[in-house]
């Protein structure tokens, strides 16, 4: 599981989009694995099984989210991130960042899991629970909509 820490950070900094959301995620994800390990069948893969951890508990806090800011108003709303002093590769790291939180939940689960996480298609299908070709549909329009928001041709 030790191994898979770097791993699960990247995928839940990809879902949550914030730094401190996703050390929270992933935190709860590993709670919960090491809770729940008896669960996990020993010849199965630990980082499927982990992620759908991840992915589950990240659907019940967006929708936990969603009811609450109807009624309060986000707290760390306006907060910036700080720059490491490299500038350039800052600004490139911004804007694919923004690109990739402004796609669809969905999109940016497929192309979490497979573009960055390297899952072939039938794995990051069954991470989120969905038909192979549902999943490559959203990588596609999920990895066409970046390439135009980054200003390249699809």
């Amino acid at each position: 599981m030790t191994a898979l820490l770097p791993r699960l950070r990247r995928f839940a900094r990809g879902l949550a989009r914030h730094a401190a959301d996703a050390d929270d995620l992933c935190q709860a994800t590993i709670e919960r694995a090491l809770v729940s390990r008896q669960q996990w069948q020993a010849g199965t893969r630990l980082d499927s099984w982990m992620y759908r951890i991840m992915r589950n508990i990240f659907i019940d806090q967006t929708r936990s989210t969603a009811r609450r800011e109807r009624t309060f108003v986000d707290p760390d709303a306006g907060l910036a991130v700080g720059s490491d002093g490299n500038q350039e590769a800052t600004v490139e790291l911004s804007m694919v960042d923004r690109a990739m939180a402004s796609l669809p939940d969905e999109q940016r689960e497929a192309v979490l899991l497979v573009m960055v996480e390297g899952y072939k298609y039938a794995e990051a299908a069954e991470i989120v629970g969905c038909p192979v070709g549902t999943l490559t549909s959203r990588l596609l329009r999920g990895r066409e909509a970046l390439m135009l928001k980054l200003g390249e041709r699809p």
